[in-house]
């Protein structure tokens, strides 16, 4: 729970449209709203940023104090976050800058908010600089308005962020290759990037299966009993799909993934899983929801 002090700059900046006085008249405030690494429950904190073209960076000061901010381990425990930022609200995936990248975005800061260069000089450890991307301009998004497209909307973003994760993997090894060939050992581990994206996508997932065990799966066998088969398959797919998901969330448990090669074993055999996965469940159910209206009436 933030503080008598944080709840009322949350109030005050809610209020205004971003817009808080006393010590931060003036100042870049957003508010950054994380998962509790431990409870699970959000938690709103007020941050200054610094806006770099199309991202926003945010420092884990904790005002110079010797340990990261609570914010920051929420944030490693559950990449994707809230963004409030004067009346625009967004979605985002939370990535530590890492080496010189961070140093760069780190000096940028400094020299918009020197502050941060006081609170670095305070303590030992290196202040983490995370990368917030802003949201791109809206596209026409196609009609919703049955839960079959609702669930063709859900699947096409799932496929999306895993091809993304895919990409970014692959641009990984042929870096490593590169530095191979040029005599110089590559880098342990894989990159935060791609740390947080697959940890925000396997979360994802799992709230989606689980929503479809839980709710839709069930109300759907209640009117087509005759497909109880289907559905069968479906949650043994899903078991099946969580089980690669353990195995990823225990390489993607540290700050650093440190076998890149299983990773990458294992993305392609939750990508082949998924993929079949996916292709069933729309052969199969899409037609039964086509004429159930979404959002649902009431």
């Amino acid at each position: 729970m933030p503080s008598a002090f944080q709840q009322s700059v949350i109030d005050e900046f809610r209020a205004n449209a971003g817009k808080v006085g006393g010590p931060f008249t003036g100042s870049d405030l957003l508010l950054l709203t994380t998962t509790g690494a431990r409870t699970g429950r959000p938690h709103t904190t007020p941050l200054g940023h610094v806006r770099d073209g199309e991202r926003l960076l945010v420092v884990g000061s904790n005002l110079g104090a010797p340990h990261h901010p609570d914010w920051y381990h929420n944030l490693l425990a559950h990449p994707s976050v809230h963004v409030e930022l004067g009346e625009q609200e967004f979605e985002t995936i939370a990535v530590p800058a890492e080496g010189s990248r961070r140093d760069e975005l780190f000096a940028r800061v400094v020299a918009e908010a020197p502050g941060y260069a006081e609170y670095q000089a305070a303590t030992d450890r290196t202040l983490p600089v995370v990368v917030l991307e802003l949201p791109g301009p809206r596209t026409p998004a196609s009609a919703v308005t049955s839960l079959a497209d609702k669930l063709t909307e859900v699947h096409t973003w799932l496929r999306g962020q895993l091809a993304q994760v895919h990409a970014e993997t692959e641009a990984h090894f042929a870096a490593r290759a590169a530095l191979r060939g040029a005599g110089t050992a590559p880098p342990p581990g894989l990159g935060l990037q791609i740390r947080q994206r697959c940890l925000a996508f396997c979360q994802a997932l799992e709230f989606h299966h689980t929503a479809e065990d839980g709710h839709m799966f069930p109300a759907m066998e209640g009117y087509h009993p005759r497909l109880r088969p289907v559905f069968e398959r479906l949650r043994e797919e899903h078991r099946s799909i969580a089980a690669v998901q353990s195995a990823l969330a225990a390489l993607l448990a540290g700050v650093a993934v440190a076998e890149p090669e299983r990773f990458r074993a294992e993305l392609a055999r939750m990508t082949e899983q998924l993929t079949a996965h996916l292709a069933y469940e729309e052969a199969e159910i899409l037609p039964l929801l086509a004429d159930v209206p979404w959002p649902p009436t009431p």
